[in-house]
């Protein structure tokens, strides 16, 4: 039996600015080509598109759903995915990539502290949000784009603002749907990213000690199968993406606090200093002295930085 052709999927890590973190995305140049890349990608945050032209395809780790002209798409992290717009068209987009946990960790109350739009809303894989069925959530990602790209005073806490009111409704969707159908047990589709349980065990609880047979059990696999399993999607071994993990949370303390390198290395899961140290040098090519006093000396650069260059999506999907 000839072996199946693994997908190819892509990570890609965005840089967000720590006092805002939301990166807008816009401008004519935001075109998607009409070839399908041939690789599926997923990122480190939520993604909120509005497509302004034309339509195409969404795919989605083996569903094809149609976009067009008005929609908004809403993708939680860790959701594989691609776009390729309509054969002889290049449809025009806008978007906004946040991390709602810390935008609005000052608003939420603690039982929506682990609200994932992962779960019950997308169920059904609804992911797109048509103007004409959803003209709430339409508005509010078009004026939140529109404060963002105008930057008038004041305008981080109108899109906050926005942001939060859309955020609202998409949890208000999904909390109909669950208690709509309390037979549904959360988690994504049977079609999803396999892995995605171990991606998300990950993200919360890097700081702990975490083992491969701890991850496989999240993803209901056997330890080998989830090992080959995760280095196909991945193209690394599951505790190699832990490690880079807690070096891209690190970075952020390094950023964000006083807090020594020590007491850093302790709070992002390090048994040692010199393990940490040893691994943030292969990583970020530089130690954690020298990345913090850089990231000192250019916090202004930084604060206009969008996506961490060896990671993320630096421009459209072309063909």
């Amino acid at each position: 039996m000839a072996r199946r052709k693994n997908v190819i999927t892509e990570y890609r890590s965005y840089f967000l600015p720590l006092h805002f973190p939301v990166v807008l995305l816009a401008g004519d140049y935001w075109r998607i080509s009409d070839k399908p890349s041939g690789r599926l990608h997923f990122h480190n945050c939520l993604e909120l598109g509005v497509c302004h032209s034309d339509s195409g395809k969404m795919e989605f780790f083996g569903k094809t759903y149609t976009f067009k002209k008005g929609d908004v798409t809403c993708i939680p992290r860790n959701i594989p995915h691609t776009t390729y717009s309509a054969p002889g068209t290049k449809s025009h987009w806008s978007y906004i990539f946040l991390d709602p946990e810390l935008l609005f960790a000052r608003f939420l109350p603690s039982a929506w502290r682990n609200f994932d739009l992962s779960m019950y809303s997308f169920h059904n894989c609804n992911f797109i949000f048509g103007q004409q069925e959803y003209p709430d959530i339409y508005s509010l990602a078009v004026q939140a784009i529109e404060e963002l790209k105008k930057q008038e005073t004041g305008y981080e806490l109108s899109a906050q603002g926005l942001l939060l009111s859309l955020y609202i409704k998409l949890y208000r969707m999904q909390y109909l749907e669950a208690k709509a159908n309390p037979e549904i047990e959360s988690g994504m589709p049977e079609y999803s990213q396999p892995i995605t349980s171990a991606l998300n065990y990950i993200e919360n609880y890097y700081d702990q000690p975490l083992t491969v047979e701890q991850l496989a059990e999240q993803c209901h696999l056997s330890a080998t199968h989830f090992r080959r399993t995760f280095h196909d999607i991945m193209g690394m071994p599951p505790l190699e993406y832990l490690n880079i993990t807690r070096i891209m949370k690190a970075c952020v303390l390094l950023r964000s606090t006083q807090d020594t390198i020590l007491n850093i290395a302790e709070q992002t899961g390090f048994q040692s200093i010199s393990s940490f140290n040893r691994l943030f040098g292969r990583i970020m090519q530089m130690s954690p002295r020298e990345y913090r006093k850089q990231m000192l000396q250019a916090d202004e650069q930084l604060r206009n930085q969008s996506i961490l260059e060896y990671s993320g999506w630096l421009f459209p999907e072309r063909e």
